[in-house]
């Protein structure tokens, strides 16, 4: 749903970079929303061999989505797990760390600054399109030391958002997702989902929401809100008795470990006002063909906007749009065969979903289903 303008908001924006190993571009549009509630996050140089991509689409503010794009890398980066090679277990801590953060006081007041404006104690005004300053990465990783206050019983905020992030380090990709963004890889022009969407009706959301206490009605978490995972909306996650990851609405991601093989050829990460509008292999055959006439990454992210905007308000191609196209520059392997790679799913012990990949880069072609995470066979 939401508040629509009475024309749509077409002005982008945009950036594009590149290292030895790959080149992105990435672009945001507000559309016919009010306001614009995504984030995004692109350091190709996290430190000397990682790159990290990420989307995080709000709802109900900005501010949830901002913080994300500020912290989560850094989060990821001083996590020990991440010196030490597991990059999906610093991912994952670093997902449910975001909800941490933004209790108490210290994070009540950096979501105040972050959404402009705080109303009452748990909700935020929206306001425009933002992405951290890249340079941020290299800076000071504060400690969070807590701070007393006024807020210092501050619960978390009611507004929330999604999060979808790549990692790439070498031929290794790790995807985490919570929420309905989705991470998508083109190998050899066919379509695989590296994430799931995380609706309500899915069976272990459905599962893990009835057990904490909550209800789904319309295809809404409690009648409100159409994810299951979510950073933020801490209204869904007081049940005391459960940890984290089994409350009604979890930051817990999903997290899919690919390795990477000659046949690959790009990523695409988007919210969900992308989907919405085009299928996963939509989506790499648009992106493939624009490819042949367009070098520069962020223009392609452009055209797929102007293609999904709707012609009036209401409906689909009326949300935020926030993509990020991740192109290799070469062969991200050495000397290895197309046979000898793999897609794989990787996923630490809380993690429930699973994605349905094929273990093999020269097995059949397997296409991703229309509006659904699951492949088939040819």
């Amino acid at each position: 749903m939401g508040v629509y303008l009475s024309s749509p908001k077409t002005e982008k924006s945009s950036e594009d970079g590149e290292n030895n190993r790959l080149r992105y571009g990435m672009s945001s549009m507000q559309g016919w929303r009010a306001t614009m509630e995504d984030a995004h996050a692109a350091y190709p140089d996290l430190d000397g061999s990682t790159s990290f991509f990420g989307v995080y689409d709000g709802h109900g503010g900005k501010a949830v989505a901002k913080f994300c794009a500020k912290y989560l890398h850094q989060q990821v980066l001083k996590h020990a797990a991440y010196s030490a090679g597991d990059l999906g277990n610093a991912l994952q801590k670093s997902f449910l760390r975001m909800d941490e953060m933004m209790h108490g006081q210290r994070g009540w007041r950096e979501l105040a600054i972050l959404g402009d404006k705080i109303e009452k104690v748990s909700g935020m005004i929206e306001g425009f399109l933002w992405s951290p300053r890249s340079g941020d990465v290299n800076g000071h990783v504060d400690d969070w030391s807590s701070e007393e206050g006024p807020h210092s019983d501050f619960q978390g905020p009611n507004s929330g958002c999604t999060a979808c992030v790549a990692i790439i380090r070498e031929n290794q990709l790790v995807v985490a997702n919570a929420g309905d963004s989705r991470c998508v890889i083109s190998r050899k022009g066919q379509a695989y989902n590296l994430s799931k969407d995380h609706k309500p009706d899915l069976e272990v959301e459905k599962d893990r929401i009835l057990k904490a206490g909550g209800f789904i009605q319309v295809g809404r978490v409690n009648g409100s809100l159409n994810l299951a995972r979510a950073i933020g909306d801490a209204e869904f996650k007081q049940n005391k008795s459960l940890p984290a990851e089994k409350q009604i609405v979890t930051a817990n991601p999903d997290i899919n470990t690919v390795e990477l093989c000659d046949d690959d050829e790009f990523l695409v990460l988007a919210c969900d006002g992308i989907w919405d509008c085009m299928s996963s292999q939509q989506l790499v055959d648009y992106v493939r063909e624009q490819l042949n006439n367009e070098n520069k990454l962020s223009a392609i992210c452009e055209k797929v906007f102007n293609r999904c905007l709707a012609p009036v308000a209401g409906g689909e191609g009326c949300d935020n749009m926030t993509m990020i196209i991740v192109q290799f520059k070469r062969p991200v392997t050495s000397g290895a065969s197309v046979e000898e790679q793999s897609l794989s799913s990787d996923q630490p012990a809380q993690t429930t979903a699973n994605i349905d990949e094929p273990s093999q880069c020269n097995r059949s072609i397997v296409k991703v289903d229309e509006g659904s995470t699951e492949t088939k066979e040819k």
